[in-house]
This record gives structure tokens, C-alpha cells and sequence, in this order.
């Protein structure tokens, strides 16, 4: 039997082992997706506990403790941080086969050198020795112990960046912190606070959006800002894909009407936004952008929670929507005219992995290696399962040696394990196909494969110094 979470926890084979320790294990992290707050980066934030660094905002461990019958108050509530911890102690414990149990151990291991399990009855134990180790470790520690070199926030283009501004003038600080461009509030034109939201982009554009073209012009005005602090990669949460693209004076007229405070139609709302998509995948292709797209999601689904605490605290779920025929039509309308950026697709829903992999076969060209690429298994797909799932489908239907990567796409300082954790998957994968007979052991070959899927790709993708 193997011991649990040893030197070569989930390698399999001697040729996994072998790919791992001497090809991924050491290299740097390029986290290109994430919801770290940059303020927190700037500011070099100390955390006063384990609960405030793990559990804060962590909306994976709350759904696993609501599932073990935890009253809220401990999850979300007003219990004290020793308390939530506790609990989160306690439901950890049992959830076997959950990623949570692997990720929470290898953080343990790795930021507070702790080598046991934690449980009820170790969870004092892990509370005080995690607590003393935070009193003397930051944010930006924890970024520098992790081996991370680039870091990518989601920012709304109407943001400052004042803190990604003074990352960047602070030479003590050798890892690159950018933005990224994420302008659903500018695209979702049926939300409520639409009007307010677009009176706020006007006045950090300097331009009075009173039309489609002119909310074009805004934003692209934006972009360069964004530009010259270093974004090259722009981030759209969809819940469609593509709708019937339409004249440039029907979506003037849409956008008119909801200026003067009308409610649109869904066929309206459709339109605008797949007009919106194809004019800001245009404008990425221009500057060198990549574009990310997100979509497979359905949001908030119990009412009553949602009223109560608001979204993104645990009640999304995979929506079985799969636009295989549109995302064709929308990648073929950018691609037509020579404007179609690189883009990465991912799908929270794991059936979509097929199409999408021969989907993006059909728009690569020589401008980049693996111009289109399938993005990293997402949210609820990221555990062992579907990681293999989805680099078996990309290896199977595309090229997985061109593939950029994994991402931490978390809200916490303490998730680039989730790094090594995809790395040493993706060497047992590759080691069991050797190991089979079905790749040679040609380690000269098998070694950059390894390494480019673990960090050059994406250096190289998104052009990073």
C-alpha cells in the first residue's frame, strides 16, 4: 500500500515518477486566471488566522461542509474564525474522493510543513501550529515560497489598476502582477445597475457613450489603459455563446432603447451581446490579445440564499447547454475577416470536451502554437477525473503538447498546489501511456512536453517577460 501523500503521491509508474521530479516538480507557476485581489498583493496583507486565509470566500469547502450538515453560521456566519475551522476540521475529514481532501493537505504540507491529517482530533493541533506560522508569512511570501513568476487578476475595465500600478513601481517585488480584461458589466446590458454601470465607464473613458459605437469607443479607450499596465488577456462569463449576428443599426437601436430605461426583449438582449462579443474579439485581435471564454454555468440557483448572501457563496451548478454549432459560427465570424484572437474555450459542463476539441481544430493557423486552445478543466471539473478527461479528449482529438496549462482560478493565496496537483496528474497520464507501450520512453521528447504543458506554453502564449 502506498503511504498517503508521499514524494510521489498519485505517480504510478517509474516513468511518471521520472517525468515529475525531473521535468515539473521545480518549475515556476504562471497563474494566467485568477481572483486574487491585487490590493491584498500590493499591501503585502498578513492574514490573523488559518480561517481567514482558507475558508474566507472559499465557496468549494462551504458547499463540502453544507453537504455535512454544518448550520451556516459556521460556514458564512457569525461564528467565531476558531469555530468555523473547527467545523471545516471535522467535515474534511470524511470527504474522501473530494479534491478538497488532496488540495487542503498538500497546502498544509507545502505552506505550513505539516506532514499529518487533519481531522476533529488534530484540528486544534493544526490551528495553532497554522496560526504561528501566519504571524510570520504574507501574501506575498506565500507568491514567492510558491515559485509563482506571473499572476493575472480579473478586473473590470471601468478599474483604476492603482494597486496593479504600485506592484509594478515596487522593484522589492519580483513577481508580475497584471490585469486582465473583464467586461461582462459592460456586455450584460439586461442587468439592473446597466444604466449606472455604463455612466461610470463614461467618466474614466472621458467619452459620452450615448450609442453602441460609442460604448465601442469607450472601451477601447479603455483597453489601451489596460494595455499599457500590461494585460494581454481578456475574460468573458457567458450564458450563451452565439445568437443571428445583426446590423449595425438594429443594435444601435437596441442599445438606444435601453438607454431610455426600456426593458428589451431576450431576442434583443441575444443580439446586443453576440454584437458586443464579435466587435471586442476584433479589438483583442488588434492589440495581440487572448481571449478566454467561459461558459457551461447555471448561477445561483436557490433564491433564498442568494437574497440572503449573495452570489458566488456556493449554489452554481453545470448547465448542460452545449453551443457546439454557435461557438463554430462565432470563432468562423472573427476568422472570416482575419480577426479571430487566440482564444482559450472552456466549458464547466465535461461532456462539452469532445466538441470543443474539434471545434478549435478547425481555426488553428501558424500565427501561434495552438492558437485556439481548450482551457483547463474548470470549477467543478478540476479533480483528478476531470483533468484526465479533458487532456485524454485534447490529446486524443488535438495537441496536447501545446497545451497552456493549469490555472489556480481561486480567490486564495494558499491554491498553487492546485499546480502541482495538475502536474502530477498530467505526468501519470503520460507515464501510463508509456508505460503501456503507446508513447516511447524518449525522455528528450517526453521531458519538453512536460515542461511546456507545465510553464513555456504559457510563457510563451500570452508573450510574457
Amino acid at each position: 500500500m502506498k503511504p498517503f501523500l508521499d514524494e510521489n503521491f498519485l505517480l504510478n509508474s517509474q516513468t511518471a515518477v521520472h517525468l515529475y521530479h525531473n521535468y515539473a516538480a521545480k518549475l515556476p507557476i504562471i497563474d494566467y486566471h485568477c481572483h486574487l485581489d491585487a490590493k491584498d498583493i500590493a499591501l503585502d496583507r498578513k492574514f490573523e488566522n488559518i480561517t481567514q486565509i482558507w475558508l474566507g470566500g472559499d465557496h468549494y469547502k462551504w458547499r463540502l461542509m453544507r453537504s455535512c450538515g454544518v448550520e451556516e453560521k459556521y460556514i458564512t456566519g457569525d461564528a467565531t474564525d476558531k469555530e468555523k475551522f473547527l467545523m471545516w476540521a471535522q467535515s474534511l475529514s470524511k470527504a474522501i474522493g473530494n479534491p478538497l481532501y488532496h488540495w487542503s493537505h498538500l497546502e498544509l504540507k507545502r505552506y505550513f510543513d505539516y506532514n499529518g491529517v487533519l481531522n476533529r482530533n488534530t484540528a486544534e493541533e493544526v490551528w495553532n501550529l497554522c496560526n504561528e506560522k501566519l504571524s510570520r508569512m504574507s501574501a506575498r511570501d506565500i507568491i514567492i515560497k510558491s515559485n509563482v513568476t506571473h499572476i493575472c487578476t480579473t478586473d473590470d475595465p471601468a478599474d483604476s489598476l492603482e494597486w496593479h500600478r504600485k506592484i509594478s513601481e515596487d522593484s522589492s517585488f519580483p513577481v508580475k502582477v497584471y490585469p486582465t480584461w473583464r467586461p461582462d458589466k459592460a456586455m450584460n446590458i439586461e442587468k439592473e445597475d446597466y444604466l449606472d454601470y455604463i455612466e461610470k465607464l463614461s467618466d474614466v473613458s472621458g467619452i459620452s457613450i450615448d450609442s453602441f459605437d460609442t460604448l465601442l469607443k469607450a472601451l477601447k479607450e479603455r483597453m489601451k489603459f489596460f494595455h499599457s499596465m500590461h494585460c494581454r488577456i481578456s475574460d468573458h462569463g457567458l450564458d450563451y455563446v452565439m445568437y443571428a449576428p445583426a446590423s449595425e443599426n438594429t443594435i444601435n437601436g437596441i442599445f438606444a432603447k435601453r438607454l431610455k430605461g426600456e426593458t428589451l426583449m431576450e431576442e434583443e438582449v441575444l443580439k446586443f451581446k453576440t454584437a458586443f462579443l464579435i466587435a471586442s474579439g476584433r479589438m483583442y485581435h488588434e492589440l495581440g490579445w487572448a481571449m478566454q471564454l467561459h461558459y457551461g454555468c447555471k448561477r445561483n440557483n436557490n433564491t433564498g440564499k442568494f437574497l440572503t448572501l449573495g452570489p458566488d457563496t456556493g449554489y452554481d451548478c453545470i448547465n448542460n447547454y452545449a453551443p457546439s454549432s454557435q461557438l463554430a459560427e462565432f470563432l468562423n465570424s472573427l476568422s472570416v475577416t482575419d480577426q479571430l484572437p487566440k482564444t482559450i474555450i472552456y466549458s464547466l459542463n465535461p461532456t462539452d470536451n469532445a466538441a470543443i476539441d474539434t471545434i478549435i481544430g478547425c481555426f488553428q493557423d501558424s500565427s501561434a502554437v495552438s492558437k485556439i486552445q481548450h482551457g483547463s478543466a474548470w470549477w467543478f471539473n478540476d479533480h483528478k477525473t476531470g483533468i484526465k478527461e479533458h487532456l485524454t479528449s485534447l490529446a486524443n482529438l488535438g495537441y496536447l503538447a501545446g497545451f497552456v496549462g493549469m490555472l489556480t482560478d481561486s480567490r486564495s493565496f494558499l491554491s498553487y498546489p492546485r499546480h502541482e496537483y495538475f502536474r502530477r496528474i498530467l505526468c501519470d497520464l503520460i507515464g501510463t501511456w508509456v508505460e503501456n507501450g503507446e508513447y516511447p520512453q524518449d525522455y528528450d521528447a517526453l521531458g519538453e512536453i512536460v515542461a511546456d504543458i507545465s510553464y513555456f506554453n504559457a510563457k510563451n502564449y500570452f508573450e510574457f517577460e
